[in-house]
């Protein structure tokens, strides 16, 4: 019975590969009514029975119905990548990483009788060819990596999960090359690569457009005063060739932006997101300046008005422009509020230790030693899944670090959880646990009121 549900899958993702491919190549002069049509066609082939593929096909039908910039940003797919990355993005994103991935997940589970992560962040290396300010990178070295062949069992042991999709990031990706032979032998998986853009030059961007399956987002601070204030003079109009070189050659890539006290009126701003779009950017993504590591300084945090003012400003760019915003911190909502610890992913350091967030330092288990299935059944993961979302449930205020910074001390101390670096522990007392709480009385304050208004419209995730 197992084999011919999974013989059936494989027809379903196939036709699903077809439908998309259709979909994308006919953009350009479609109508949206025959959109609309098509994405009916999506829904009966791929299933009503599962609510998240349900809501995602509903979703994008309303918004071909509605005229919205996404049906001008799914164009953009048709015009812009070259056959290779239209390929990939369908077949090995949409099709492999949301759909089949959704249906090897849920197998998973009744085998194994937990639902794995959607997607994986790997750091393999914090080697990096930069010096930015309040950044430690530079005393790493190659005999810092995660070695290749551990790298090539995690990955095999995710797609076992179903797992298709799967986000690497330093240090800087790009100067860890053998790197590029995983891509190259995972082609299956969808590899969204987080990078200074510095060392993207024509050559290496051919070899991205070749690959198909890699996905380039650049970090940048906000424009060239501000990023190079912090990131190194030369390196904005470094980050801007790579985007240059990325479009020219056809890629699918973005931006990766961190909010801070002092570019929030920049990154926020019109003109900011018009030079993405102009670039050619297809995604940006936002991330909060957190005060963890070594010396922390709270002063470099956005306050919590500022964040507000930048949910604010993304949902306004998100019903004018066509280009894709996450945010991870106001985007609550859409998720369900926190994703870490495996309920839709994980993290795995340089050192092989399994952290449940990119910015949540604490381990108990290492994958050097631990298989995937082992490390997300830690008691570590699965308290702080039995905890999600979070007290009181506002999803605007989601995170285990900043928000609900109780939850986080709670699961270290019951669960033995280990800072994995040093100075990884800091954030747990002192000033700096002061000031987290201060902050979580403030975010609360300015977002319970909106979150009372829209706890009842938004998505029930069933997980």
């Amino acid at each position: 019975m197992r084999a011919i549900k999974k013989r059936i899958n494989k027809i379903k993702s196939r036709v699903a590969g077809e439908v998309f491919s259709l979909m994308l190549s006919s953009l350009p002069g479609i109508s949206n009514e025959r959109l609309v049509k098509l994405t009916y066609l999506a829904e009966w082939i791929l299933t009503r029975d599962d609510l998240v593929v349900h809501k995602v096909v509903t979703e994008l039908r309303n918004y071909f119905k509605g005229n919205h910039p996404s049906v001008e940003f799914a164009k953009r797919f048709a015009r812009s990548l070259n056959p290779k990355c239209r390929k990939a993005l369908v077949e090995t994103f949409l099709v492999s990483a949301v759909f089949k991935g959704a249906s090897q997940a849920k197998d998973y589970e009744d085998k194994e009788g937990f639902l794995p992560p959607w997607f994986l962040v790997l750091s393999p290396t914090m080697r990096c060819n930069l010096n930015c300010l309040g950044c430690s990178t530079r005393r790493y070295t190659k005999d810092d990596d995660l070695a290749i062949p551990i790298i090539d069992r995690l990955l095999d042991e995710a797609r076992e999960m179903g797992i298709h999709f799967i986000v690497t990031q330093g240090g800087e990706m790009f100067v860890y090359e053998e790197m590029l032979d995983l891509y190259k032998k995972h082609r299956d998986m969808y590899f969204q690569v987080y990078t200074n853009g510095t060392l993207i030059d024509k050559k290496m961007a051919r070899t991205i457009a070749r690959l198909g399956n890699v996905a380039p987002m650049i970090s940048l601070e906000g424009f060239r005063e501000t990023t190079d204030k912090r990131r190194g003079k030369g390196v904005f109009d470094k980050a801007m060739q790579a985007m240059d070189n990325l479009k020219e050659t056809g890629c699918f890539f973005g931006a990766s932006v961190t909010q801070a006290r002092n570019n929030t009126d920049e990154i926020a701003s019109d003109e900011f997101f018009e030079l993405l779009l102009g670039k050619g950017c297809f995604v940006v993504w936002f991330f909060q300046f957190l005060p963890i590591g070594k010396d922390p300084d709270l002063n470099l945090m956005a306050t919590p008005s500022q964040r507000y003012q930048l949910r604010e400003k993304i949902m306004q760019i998100r019903a004018k422009l066509p280009i894709f915003i996450g945010d991870f911190w106001n985007d609550g909502p859409f998720m369900g509020g926190c994703i870490a610890a495996g309920r839709r992913y994980l993290h795995i350091n340089n050192k092989g230790d399994v952290e449940p967030c990119a910015f949540v330092h604490f381990a108990v288990d290492n994958i050097k030693n631990k298989s995937l299935k082992e490390a997300l059944n830690s008691d570590f993961f699965r308290f702080l899944r039995s905890r999600q979302p979070y007290n009181n449930g506002n999803l605007l205020a989601p995170c285990m670090i900043i928000d609900q910074p109780e939850v986080l001390r709670q699961a270290v101390a019951q669960t033995g959880a280990h800072p994995t670096h040093e100075g990884a522990d800091v954030i747990l007392d002192g000033f700096v646990k002061q000031g987290l709480d201060e902050y979580a009385q403030q975010i609360a304050k300015i977002t319970a009121p909106v979150w009372e208004d829209l706890k009842d419209k938004v998505f029930k995730w069933p997980f």
